[in-house]
């Protein structure tokens, strides 16, 4: 199969295929910068990305744009002239505050999601920075379009469309993911692309569609290209790189899951995740951990009765405290048995795209 550029805007990426943005600290300037620099997009994730700042425990939210501010500028100078993004929950606290730094910063897309984005084109109104809403359906996409056209005149510049299969917070419920087989991607897939295709006209501009949650391999890049996907976003197959961010216990975690490891859980941000269940998950799900200091970081948490900090749980992830963390991975994450560098995993990706025969 022939590969594509992927293009957004007059942003031109060689390879058809994002980095996922993977918080607290796995996809930081390190990981963005290798993407980037071997053709793809990388991107960086706002969550508490300011955790190793002297002033974090005391002064989180300044702590976290000032970290925010600078992996975008070493990420951009790494990436040797590659496109680099930042992914924004919707569910942050000081939302508007970290949307603003990232386009102060001069960073090349935002892609939003953990909610839907509604005020991000007012937001980044004036700037050039490339807007991407993820959605979970294609009513979400329905939506989203609908309201940036009709509040803001705009349309989204590219809109990243995450299954059920994918890590981290889910746009599921509970039941949706314990049925997880009767959900057809690929037909979803094709309704977005069509209802995307509406404002592609009426904007009279290329929309990509990118597929997203549970992608491993590059045969299953070349399959959803073939859908009609002008790229597809990663992110577990990313951890197990040597330039990933993480340490190196939480990138052995996935190496060492098995499938059945693989489990849907409780996030105090309102929506099922994806982790591999280990001593906490198990305690979790028996009493709720109290929380003795609160980071404020997601709106609508409720520290008294949460059941359980999720950026301390993060943050044990990232430092390699692996037995008392929340572990997000993707439905495959338990498939991964190696670590390579990133230029070795996208020549891998790269093969498997260029040997996939679509079967129509």
């Amino acid at each position: 199969m022939k590969i594509k550029s992927l293009r957004i805007g007059e942003l031109v990426s060689r390879l058809p295929i994002i980095q996922g943005g993977m918080g607290v600290g796995i996809s930081s300037s390190s990981l963005a910068s290798a993407v980037a620099r071997e053709g793809g997009i990388g991107i960086l994730s706002s969550i508490q990305i300011g955790f190793n700042e002297e002033d974090f425990e005391t002064n989180p939210l300044v702590a976290n744009l000032r970290a925010l501010r600078k992996h975008i500028k070493i990420a951009k100078e790494k990436a040797l002239g590659g496109i680099v993004g930042v992914n924004i929950m919707v569910a942050s606290n000081n939302y508007e505050d970290y949307v603003k730094t990232a386009l102060e910063e001069g960073v090349d897309l935002i892609i939003s999601g953990a909610g839907l984005p509604t005020n991000l084109p007012k937001i980044a109104q004036g700037y050039n920075t490339k807007l991407c809403p993820i959605v979970s359906s294609a009513k979400a996409t329905s939506v989203i379009c609908k309201l940036w056209s009709r509040h803001h005149k705009v349309a989204p510049d590219m809109v990243v469309f995450e299954g059920p299969k994918a890590g981290g917070h889910l746009g599921y419920s509970k039941e949706q993911l314990k049925d997880i087989e009767s959900f057809d991607y690929d037909e979803e897939l094709k309704k977005i692309i069509a209802e995307v295709n509406k404002y592609e006209k009426e904007y009279n501009k290329e929309i990509p569609v990118i597929a997203a949650g549970g992608i491993f391999t590059g045969e299953d890049i070349g399959k959803y290209l073939s859908l009609g996907a002008s790229g597809v976003q990663m992110g577990t197959r990313f951890v197990a790189t040597e330039e990933c961010d993480a340490h190196i216990n939480y990138k052995m975690s996935y190496i060492n899951s098995k499938k059945e490891d693989i489990d849907i859980v409780t996030s105090p941000v309102g929506m099922p995740g994806r982790a591999i269940r280990n001593k906490f998950i198990n305690k979790i799900s028996l009493d709720r951990e109290p929380v003795t200091k609160c980071y404020k970081c997601i709106t609508h948490c409720n520290p008294k009765e949460t059941p359980y900090c999720i950026s301390k749980a993060l943050l044990n992830a990232v430092k390699g405290n692996v037995d008392d963390a929340l572990l997000f991975c993707g439905d495959n994450a338990y498939r991964i048995d190696k670590i390579v560098t990133v230029k070795e995993l996208l020549e891998e990706l790269v093969n498997g795209i260029l040997e996939y025969k679509p079967a129509f």
